[in-house]
């Protein structure tokens, strides 16, 4: 790409009253600027390869000076810097080949959509730097609670717009969306009419309570946000306790129940149950309906981490394999998932309204006692009307849509795993409940060994080095990418087992660069194998 025409540089003074202020000459710029960026994205949007063969360590970026630049440089310049040097190294992330991480093409009408909000620039922390939107944003996420709750319309009537309500709050992501769930779930844990943990702090609220310390309970595959969040609201790492599942990867329910025993006995106060409705490891989905039934029995506070598999509601065909969410307290679901939605659009959805008052702040200059401000009830202050794009996405895509998308995925990664399970060459860990699946390569030193179940500790281990060399290959070369992981405390497996790891989400994959990734990994590892020990 050749650089654009670069206009001589004005005084600063006249410099920066252009980039302020409409004019012709920033109206030509902008356009220019227009027609590169999308001659850029045409040419990467969709195109097979996913990045360069270029090392991290050798990009022309890690030689930058430091100092910040005393002169201003123009945008057309700054421009084809940032094509030139940054976007070919960067990873495109709408490529077919790029089937390893829950990130996807977006939909084209994203783009103006885009320009729009950044020209906007408002601020949904108060009514006051953002308005309308702030109407918006509530009116998104009562979309989202009633695919979640089904509560009648007269809930929605008296609670979608009401200041005093809260039915969800709008994150930067799943990370943001567990922590403010399980600060709530703290919170209403530990209050009584002697108690507040707003007042008194967390040490003296369990001390005041009677109990040696608060946890939190869930699976062995629980993203590590929650460790985040045990971090930060005061638990420790000890506070976070990991059950095991059983072969489908679901938390072991008789022992979670004995769990929930053990931490009466001890003097602990489990503040929520986590239940996961998509595992980031393998899709898993716990089975939230005997989840519920056990918080509801033990007044705990039950949340649904659904930042991958919550958009599963919207597909008639799969939205089942949910069933019992609509009892969770809090749900997250993260839109720039499987919503298809631009990167920091996550969700926290909350069954009871006025839930959020226990984690309520108010200043006097912002966000105000009684106000409909939304930064009242939300760990994030100032913050983009990310909203926007949820709410367009349930307009331009629609139930028929998005289920439309999400049986796909699911349809392609039960072809996968078809084509896995008869592969010489390659072993299917587990069966795919949705759209992520697991296997590894087996040497062929090694798979007779495996087919009989005689596998040494140490060939074992061989083998789980042999899996993370070639992902690594396969991922410097730039061709195509699948990530790995490591997964265990999941029964009839090795307690440790390095696998491969899958998800099929974006609608430009087809089974033929599923086949031809396959067949690129086989080539690697037949290679891999001459020399690898």
């Amino acid at each position: 790409m050749e650089p654009l025409y670069i206009q001589p540089l004005l005084e600063i003074r006249e410099y920066l009253r252009l980039a302020f202020e409409p004019s012709a000459d920033q109206h030509a710029v902008e356009e220019r600027l227009d027609r590169y960026i999308t001659e850029v994205i045409e040419g990467l949007y969709g195109a097979p390869r996913v990045t360069t063969d270029t090392a991290l360590g050798r990009l022309s970026l890690l030689q930058q000076e430091e100092a910040v630049p005393g002169s201003v440089l123009h945008p057309e310049a700054y421009m084809s810097r940032l094509i030139r040097e940054v976007v070919p190294h960067s990873i495109n992330t709408s490529s077919p080949n790029f089937i390893g991480h829950m990130t996807s093409a977006l939909p084209m009408f994203f783009r103006p959509l885009s320009r729009l909000l950044t020209a906007l620039n408002q601020n949904v922390v108060k009514v006051e730097t953002s308005k309308s939107f702030t109407v918006l944003e509530r009116q998104a996420l009562a979309f989202m609670h009633h695919q979640v709750y089904g509560c009648n319309e007269s809930f929605y009537a008296e609670h979608g717009q009401h200041p005093e309500s809260t039915l969800g709050m709008m994150t930067s992501g799943g990370t943001v969306s567990n922590l403010t769930a399980l600060w709530i779930a703290r919170n209403a844990a530990l209050l009584s009419p002697e108690t507040d943990v707003k007042r008194d702090g967390y040490a003296l609220a369990l001390h005041k309570n009677g109990y040696r310390r608060g946890v939190i309970l869930g699976s062995s595959l629980m993203h590590y946000s929650i460790d985040k969040a045990a971090d930060i609201l005061g638990l420790g790492s000890d506070g976070v306790i990991r059950i095991g599942c059983d072969s489908r990867g679901r938390i072991d329910l008789s022992k979670l129940a004995k769990e929930i025993a053990a931490c009466r006995e001890r003097g602990d106060r489990v503040l929520a149950i986590v239940g996961i409705a998509g595992t980031t490891e393998s899709g898993a989905i716990d089975p939230l309906q005997e989840l519920a039934r056990m918080a509801r029995a033990e007044r705990i506070h039950f949340h649904v981490d659904a930042a991958w598999g919550g958009p599963l509601l919207l597909s008639d065909a799969h939205a089942h394999k949910l069933r019992g969410i609509e009892w969770a307290d809090t749900v997250t679901i993260d839109g720039h998932k499987q919503m298809y939605l631009p990167m920091g659009t996550g969700l926290l959805l909350l069954k009871d309204p006025l839930a959020a008052a226990l984690i309520e702040k108010k200043a006097q200059y912002i966000i105000r006692g009684g106000s409909a401000d939304l930064g009242r009830r939300s760990l994030e202050g100032s913050r983009p009307a990310m909203s926007v794009f949820l709410h367009a996405g349930l307009h331009l895509l629609g139930r028929e849509g998005y289920g439309y998308l999400l049986d796909e995925g699911i349809r392609k990664t039960r072809w996968m795993a078809d084509l896995l399970a008869g592969h010489h060459a390659f072993e299917l860990i587990g069966e795919p409940e949705i759209n992520i699946l697991t296997y590894r390569y087996i040497p062929a030193a090694l798979r007779e060994a495996v087919r009989n179940g005689t596998l040494t500790p140490e060939e074992h281990n061989r083998i789980n080095r042999f899996n993370e060399r070639l992902q690594e290959v396969q991922g410097r070369q730039g061709e195509s990418f699948v990530s790995r992981t490591t997964l265990s405390g999941i029964e009839g497996l090795p307690e440790s087992i390095v696998v491969l790891r899958v998800i099929l989400a974006n609608p430009l994959t087809t089974e033929e660069h599923i086949k031809n990734i396959l067949d690129l990994q086989q080539t690697i590892a037949e290679e891999l194998e001459l020399s690898f020990s």
